[in-house]
């Protein structure tokens, strides 16, 4: 994977964490921004588009929580919570609007390095695939390669990168019931905690989504002490 044009934004209001953090991301190759608050954030985002944004949940102002549903109520850029150890209630928010991972203070900055160059591997493009990618079920097509569902009449899905992995995952795997644990592996989210709710939340996500625009059509089913069962006809197409 080319990192050297990639660039990470970071959002803290803590001016050493930023420094560590910008230090550590530049030593592997990475282009930094560095916001100590919404505002300057917003400055910043005026002369460029990250490939990912790293925020923290606490911050002066404008919480994180509120920058984060911003973010994604235009556009698709991967967000990585930073939290505090007692904040699981607002790290599962933060997932539910629509973040795509978080890390829980104090973190190793390899472990947010890890983070952040997997999710840019699940949202970066996909390059030489040899057969098609591409798969129709109810109304829906799924371009895996170009990372985009759109329904059968053509109108784009907006989808966040973890929303976009586990439709993949589903979509791969269809009418076979898939556990917890099978779907963090194969979202590639094991580092997250099996024990919390990181499926359940983006299930719930995605099974918002998909009604939506396609009342009734209960496409992701809970099977009890199971885990999720994608139950459409997925088709391959040209």
């Amino acid at each position: 994977m080319d990192i050297e044009k990639k660039t990470v934004l970071i959002v803290d209001d803590d001016p050493e964490i930023r420094r560590l953090i910008a230090g550590f991301l530049r030593g592997e190759g990475f282009e930094v921004e560095l916001a100590g608050d919404g505002r300057e954030m917003d400055t910043v985002l005026e002369r460029l588009r990250p490939d990912v944004v790293v925020l923290d949940l606490m911050l002066p102002g404008e919480d994180g929580l509120s920058i984060c549903r911003r973010l994604r109520s235009d556009q698709n850029v991967p967000i990585v919570l930073l939290s505090a150890k007692g904040d699981e209630t607002d790290r599962v928010v933060g997932l539910e609007i629509g973040a795509d991972d978080y890390v829980v203070k104090p973190f190793s900055p390899r472990e947010l390095l890890a983070r952040i160059r997997a999710l840019l591997r699940r949202t970066g493009p996909q390059q030489h695939q040899q057969l098609s990618r591409r798969f129709s079920f109810e109304g829906f097509i799924a371009d895996l390669d170009a990372r985009q569902l759109q329904t059968d009449l053509g109108e784009l899905v907006p989808l966040t990168g973890a929303e976009f992995e586990l439709l993949s995952c589903f979509v791969l795997r269809p009418r076979r019931v898939l556990s917890r644990d099978q779907i963090l592996d194969w979202t590639h989210r094991r580092m997250a905690d099996p024990l919390d709710r990181t499926v359940d939340i983006l299930v719930s996500r995605l099974r918002k989504k998909l009604e939506n625009l396609k009342p009734g059509c209960n496409l992701i089913s809970t099977i009890r002490n199971g885990g999720y069962l994608f139950t459409a006809n997925v088709k391959q197409i040209s």
